[in-house]
């Protein structure tokens, strides 16, 4: 008898700033932060395809396993990333996400434009050629209506 598995393919592009919208992902501790990431998704499940960002917020995009929830996954990725700044990398240093993130689900048909977005943050935002809709959530004054428009609370 032939066992067969489950086959789940689901996309997640997370998206989270620092506390108050500091720039404290500078570039001498950017890529332990990333290699952190990358290193907690994996012992989770999750396969990291893209991840990238500015000094002020990251964004994620994994290929998602169905054990494990997005807020579990975004405990582990953020306080292990804050303890291992603090600990670690800037000993002594204060460190923090906020508390909030944004999760958007990627269908295989845009997840090579998801990827590439992500991978050109820094170009991206220096040309203000951005996703509202992804982009948006950062700004706690707004929100989104999903079609990219915002609009103040």
């Amino acid at each position: 008898m032939k066992h067969r598995r489950n086959m789940v393919r689901s996309y997640q592009h997370f998206v989270w700033t620092t506390r108050d919208r500091l720039p404290l992902v500078t570039g001498d501790i950017e890529r332990a932060i990333y290699r952190y990431i990358e290193t907690v998704c994996g012992s989770v499940g999750c396969t990291v395809l893209a991840i990238g960002g500015l000094p002020d917020h990251i964004h994620l995009l994994v290929a998602f396993p169905t054990t494990i929830t997005y807020a579990d996954l975004m405990n582990r990725v953020k306080g292990g990333s804050s303890r291992l700044v603090s600990e670690k990398l800037r000993p002594g240093a204060w460190f923090a996400w906020r508390e909030n993130y944004a999760v958007f689900s990627v269908s295989a048909r845009d997840k090579k434009a998801t990827i590439e977005y992500i991978n050109d943050q820094k170009t991206h935002h220096a040309g203000n050629k951005l996703w509202p809709s992804v982009e948006a959530f950062e700004d706690e004054d707004k929100e989104d209506d999903g079609t990219g428009n915002t609009e103040a609370r």
